[in-house]
């Protein structure tokens, strides 16, 4: 399996706090049955500051030391980069790095309790650009949450979006996982990561998730996610299916 964004890279931000954390969090990657995971650090989240030069030498390293210590894990380049007005000048200086440095996707967050009003200037710039942004995490906004019509218009621009496995096997509560449920009904996702930033609650849960969403969507709905994920490391689009629009209110979620 492979995990799009998880934050193993030791001591750059909430995740792994040292080496010996990533070891761990690695061997449990691969107990998991995980083969190759995307390190993505916060980036420009009001707290953490990962630029491309950095995150690419802590990949390099952190790759030498899983070989040293015979473990089965590939680490991949990557950044959870939080959306804001600035976002190209960062470009220009190469602060951003997209997936794997390949200059097609990259991973987009958003404050968790809003949408900015610039989210979708933003997505129609990146994609004018060829980078295609995935937006994680979209079932923990607060706004995505309460106006869901949000999301629908987000993806309809050309955005995708990745869930979390511990959302969808109920870790963040039951609203959260009923609001995963409802966006993969309405073909709004289109990846599924762990969000991993250590071996304890948030840990490696991406074949409970998978679990979870055969028994809810069927099996043909975890192959889905599972080959864009093969997709994506392969340089290649992934598959995206016609968005749903929501006609009306959840009960107990909206």
């Amino acid at each position: 399996m492979i995990d799009i964004h998880c934050h193993i890279l030791p001591g750059v931000d909430d995740g792994s706090i040292d080496v010996d954390t990533s070891m761990n969090m690695a061997r449990m990657a691969v107990e998991s049955g995980i083969t190759h995971v995307y390190a993505t650090p916060h980036h420009l989240n009001e707290k953490y500051v990962n630029v491309k030069r950095d995150i690419t030498a802590s990949v390099v390293k952190l790759n030498e030391s899983f070989q040293q210590a015979t473990i089965p894990l590939t680490v991949h380049l990557g950044q959870e980069v939080r959306i804001h007005r600035d976002l190209f000048n960062s470009f220009e200086k190469e602060e951003i790095l997209t997936l794997d440095d390949k200059g097609r996707h990259m991973l987009l967050e958003l404050p968790s309790g809003r949408v900015p009003t610039y989210t979708q200037d933003v997505i129609y710039e990146l994609l004018l650009r060829g980078i295609t942004p995935i937006i994680v995490h979209p079932e923990r906004n607060k706004e995505l949450i309460e106006n869901p019509k949000l999301l629908f218009e987000l993806v309809q621009e050309g955005a995708l979006t990745q869930i979390t496995s511990g959302s969808m096997i109920g870790n963040f509560g039951k609203s959260i996982q009923s609001f995963s449920k409802k966006i993969i009904e309405h073909n709004l996702a289109h990846f599924m990561a762990t969000d991993a930033h250590n071996i304890g609650s948030r840990g490696f849960t991406l074949q409970e998730a998978y679990e979870t969403i055969s028994k809810m969507h069927g099996t043909e709905r975890t192959f889905y996610f599972k080959e864009n994920a093969q997709l994506l490391m392969k340089g290649l689009s992934p598959a995206v299916e016609k968005p749903l629009p929501f006609k009306k209110k959840i009960l107990g979620i909206f």
